[in-house]
């Protein structure tokens, strides 16, 4: 993808295999998502479920203010290697299989 840095294009192809659709970051450093709400707790549940069993930090959305509720948002400060790692746990998190 042009115009982001090569490690949005990690994550986003990885992501995107996980079965979560990311739109390419508008800024160098960060790229958000809608989360699943699968603790039907909002962003900042979801978060804790993710650093715990998929060993993957995010920023909670509701951080950033009410509108942020539902999302999360990815720092782009890993090399390529640790993001395709993360991305291949967030799978597993999910449920996704292939």
């Amino acid at each position: 993808m042009r115009g982001i840095p090569e490690a949005a294009d990690v994550l986003i192809e990885g992501l995107a295999r996980a079965g979560w659709k990311v739109e390419p970051p508008r800024g160098p450093c960060s790229c958000g998502r809608r989360c699943r709400n699968a603790t039907g707790n909002g962003s900042l549940e979801f978060s804790k479920l993710l650093l715990e069993k998929a060993l993957v930090a995010v920023s909670p959305g509701v951080g950033f203010g009410p509108m942020g509720e539902g999302y999360v948002r990815f720092a782009l400060v890993e090399n390529e290697h640790r993001t395709r790692q993360a991305t291949r746990t967030i799978k597993q998190f999910l449920g996704r299989s292939s």
